[in-house]
């Protein structure tokens, strides 16, 4: 088959017809046209020939040219497709290297294998282009939500139409139970969109948070205005959830305009979820009465936190205690995603028990290592003392303050409690020694003797050792293994090394062996603070 002026205009028409259901330029069409009919000259007029085909956009004429590169003579090595300059000079007037020669070739008969060939050439440029479109349209709709329609189920997974392309749904990111029909309409939220071989994915979810948000923008018209903002959510899909919110306006009370008139806001969302319980819960800055607020409707009678640790302790009477907890902990599990605490629940005759306990184990160290009888070692602890190094290294003033005791019986208990600590610090020494542990880890500044110790029992013996160590290694932390929290125990924990410390200390241990520079450092710490300083700024901080 060869382009002939009556079917010259066909092309066109038909790369117009191709473009249209597809959705795409009708020149990248004809740039798959083009490239197709290149092919079928090459078979024909030899493989190491570079032709070319330029199909006009208005007569839909084909153009066959053959395309010759001139070149030193040294570097000739296609004849087929270079020219050295004195072969270039039969056609071209002075021609010099880089230089092409075009000329024209006869158009070239398709037989049947060619027309073949060229068919799936121009279907593969179509689909990549077809991908491409369907890329860009919805890369940027990555965290919105969108409308679509069920095409079919596979292994549990649910594949979705949603317009220009399909989306996939996958099993674990549906609701419940949730099994669809095709042709049922179905909202989700694009969790994700990525450029792949196969062509573009278009991840969907229905149990992310983002969807529930999503969801309160579209019926709660103070969200999409800014006025009213969603701090935090929390879900158990299909079950029940918490959300955070806040207004930007004293005179909107951010859970009535959530919940709306008769609950009719917040129950278009709660039919969505398949009838999850939602709790709408009044963010606060300050984290403990933030607490208070997320573990509604249980009553709370105390709260303490551990801002270090990144724990709370909240006591609630013996009546509330199930209804904190909730069904399966699910009370208490969303409480702390919402907030991103720890949350240790006790009642308060627990609390009761534990803070006696705490006392008689007070009361019993400073009988015994400071050599005093019960009544004032009780008093000791009620002025609230907790250790020895609160008693040895404490101002006088502090001491004679209490009842009974003068400066002189001051200096006394102090000198006691250091005695004490000293003979407690050689002894951990010796042991650490007798472990094998050498003076440049005994004597590096921040670590006490009963660290060396412990660190020695775990055989970080050396500086070495200790500069090799990671941040987590010493003062412990969390990993997650299939969305459970396990707690990783960090060697020096038990000291209350955080990881901020831990970080300085081991980075510190790498300098002095000269493993790291430390103007290294100084840029590193420079950049980032100029990059929270630009954060600032963006934020309006």
């Amino acid at each position: 088959m060869a382009i002939t002026s009556a079917n010259q205009l066909e092309l066109l028409q038909t790369a117009e017809a191709v473009a249209r259901e597809k959705m795409i330029e009708p020149g990248l069409v004809i740039e798959a046209m083009e490239e197709s009919l290149a092919r079928a000259a090459k078979s024909r007029y030899g493989s190491e020939m570079d032709i070319r085909v330029s199909i006009d956009r208005k007569t839909g004429r084909a153009t066959f040219t053959r395309v010759r590169s001139v070149v030193e003579d040294e570097a000739l090595e296609n004849y087929q497709s270079e020219l050295t300059v004195e072969q270039a000079k039969q056609y071209m007037a002075e021609p010099k290297v880089g230089d092409t020669y075009v000329e024209e070739v006869p158009p070239v008969e398709m037989g049947r294998i060619a027309a073949q060939s060229a068919k799936q050439v121009i279907l593969q440029r179509v689909r990549e282009a077809e991908r491409d479109r369907q890329y860009e349209e919805f890369k940027d709709r990555a965290g919105t939500i969108i409308n679509g329609v069920v095409k079919r189920e596979e292994y549990g997974n649910v594949i979705v139409d949603v317009g220009a392309g399909e989306g996939i749904l996958r099993r674990n990111e549906k609701i419940g139970r949730e099994s669809y029909r095709p042709n049922d309409r179905i909202r989700c939220y694009i969790k994700d969109v990525r450029r792949e071989p196969r062509g573009p994915q278009i991840f969907l979810s229905r149990t992310a948070p983002e969807f529930m948000s999503e969801l309160f923008k579209m019926e709660v018209p103070e969200i999409y205005d800014g006025i009213i903002q969603i701090k935090a959510v929390a879900r158990d899909p299909g079950s029940r959830a918490k959300i955070a919110v806040i207004s930007n306006d004293g005179s909107i009370d951010p859970v009535g305009a959530c919940v709306g008139m008769r609950g009719s806001r917040v129950q278009a969302v709660v039919n969505e979820l398949q009838g999850e319980k939602i709790d709408i819960i009044p963010w606060n800055e300050d984290q403990p009465t933030f607490l208070v607020n997320a573990l509604q409707p249980a009553e709370v009678s105390k709260v303490v936190l551990d801002e270090e640790a990144g724990k709370i302790e909240v006591v609630v009477p013996e009546e509330q205690l199930s209804l904190a907890i909730g069904r399966r902990g699910q009370n208490v599990r969303l409480a702390s995603q919402l907030t991103a605490l720890d949350i240790d629940i006790m009642t308060e005759e627990e609390e009761s028990a534990r803070r006696q306990k705490e006392f008689e184990a007070r009361t019993g160290l400073f009988m015994e290592t400071l050599d005093l009888d019960e009544f004032f070692a009780q008093l000791l602890v009620s002025e609230g003392f907790t250790n020895l190094e609160e008693v040895a290294y404490v101002e006088l003033d502090e001491l004679t303050v209490i009842d009974g005791v003068d400066e002189g019986t001051a200096e006394e208990l102090q000198a006691r409690a250091r005695d004490y600590l000293e003979a407690k610090a050689k002894a951990a020494i010796d042991a650490a020694r007798a472990l094998g542990a050498e003076d440049s880890l005994i004597q590096f500044e921040g670590l006490t003797p009963q660290m060396v110790e412990a660190l020695a029992k775990d055989d970080i013996k050396t500086l070495e050792d200790f500069a090799t160590c990671a941040d987590w290694e010493l003062a412990g932390g969390w990993t997650s293994n299939n969305g459970e929290r396990i707690k990783d125990d960090g060697i020096l924990e038990p000291f209350g090394m955080s990881l901020e410390d831990a970080q300085t200390m081991v980075m510190t241990a790498r300098v002095m062996l000269g493993w790291v520079d430390p103007d290294d450092l100084v840029s590193d710490q420079d950049d980032a603070e100029d990059i929270a300083e630009d954060g600032e700024e963006e934020t309006g901080v």
